[in-house]
């Protein structure tokens, strides 16, 4: 892969620069540095995972919240001038490096910091992406994933079938094919009360930065059309179980609501979904080297949040 990423990094005149491989997963990422201009990341695409059109919406979609002031990575033009290259059949896009520590970094530091303002601060973070993504107007040919409710519940949700999952004990598959019905006439009865448009989708502590006052997005890789309750409830949904939950819960919502108003009484039944998005995706990968401890979590983690949903009150 690395005489790959020299090849790609070769479209913006980075040839020669010093390449280090990051992470990879539906993304080859190294960082570049070149010593006159700093460091950017070459992500080189997973074939298969996002068409063209759609890699090409993400850069433009971030070159927009970059023009409004959110601290996300940039898009740099290739010498071509393009946002998006093709080499040797993998599409290929470079950006600003942010520089931070990770929100889950800083979290697991000793002693470990007040959860309360960054959460607060991340929801506010977070209420600016959705405003800005707003105010812009994206282009014809603009296309994205939709989290919608096909999305998804539908016969072709955009993880995957996640009532099929192979490793499901029936009690398991019963109750997340009764999530799934009644989640399906929930959003239909609430579809004109939810507040949609496009959203980031994988707001987890990974890509969520830190640096001095500012909060930086990373990832915009599922970032696509859906209910702005759903990306509180993926930021949320890995800290359910933590002793701190209702402190991170209250402080996320209350900084997202000190920006723009949001109903958050369907957060509950986001959090299900967002889980339940989780036991699809990750049937195609049950193959790769600690899946199946993953996919038992995965697995809990739905259980729980599902039968909290479903022994809720009933909604007003």
């Amino acid at each position: 892969m690395t005489d790959l990423a020299q090849r790609a990094a070769a479209a913006w005149g980075l040839a020669h620069a010093r390449l280090r491989f990051v992470a990879g997963r539906e993304n080859q990422v190294h960082r570049v540095t070149v010593a006159s201009a700093g460091h950017y990341a070459l992500r080189i695409k997973r074939p298969g995972y996002r068409s063209r059109a759609e890699l090409a919406s993400e850069l433009q979609w971030m070159a927009a919240l970059a023009q409004a002031g959110l601290l996300v990575p940039r898009p740099v033009p290739s010498l071509a001038g393009r946002l998006l290259e093709e080499v040797d059949g993998h599409q290929v896009d470079l950006l600003t490096w942010l520089p931070g520590q990770t929100l889950g970094a800083a979290l697991q530091e000793d002693p470990a910091p007040d959860p309360a303002p960054l959460f607060h601060a991340l929801g506010q973070q977070m209420a600016r992406l959705h405003a800005a993504s707003d105010a812009w107007i994206p282009p014809a040919d603009f296309t994205r994933v939709r989290w919608d409710a096909e999305g998804l519940l539908g016969e072709a949700p955009v993880w995957g079938r996640f009532w099929e999952h192979p490793a499901l004990s029936a009690d398991d598959r019963r109750l997340f094919v009764q999530v799934r019905s009644a989640a399906r006439h929930e959003l239909q009865r609430l579809q004109d009360r939810l507040d949609f448009g496009l959203i980031h989708a994988d707001l987890v502590r990974e890509n969520v930065l830190l640096h001095g006052e500012r909060i930086g997005l990373l990832d915009f890789d599922d970032g696509g059309w859906g209910y702005r309750v759903f990306d509180l409830a993926t930021t949320l949904l890995k800290f359910t179980g933590a002793p701190g939950y209702p402190v991170i819960q209250r402080a996320l919502l209350r900084g997202y609501q000190a920006v723009r108003p949001l109903d958050t009484a369907t957060l509950d039944l986001f959090l299900a979904l967002r889980a339940l998005t989780y036991v699809g995706w990750v049937v195609p990968r049950l193959a790769e080297d600690g899946a199946q401890a993953r996919s038992q979590r995965y697995m809990a983690t739905a259980r729980e949040v599902c039968e909290r949903w479903l022994s809720g009150p009933p909604a007003p």
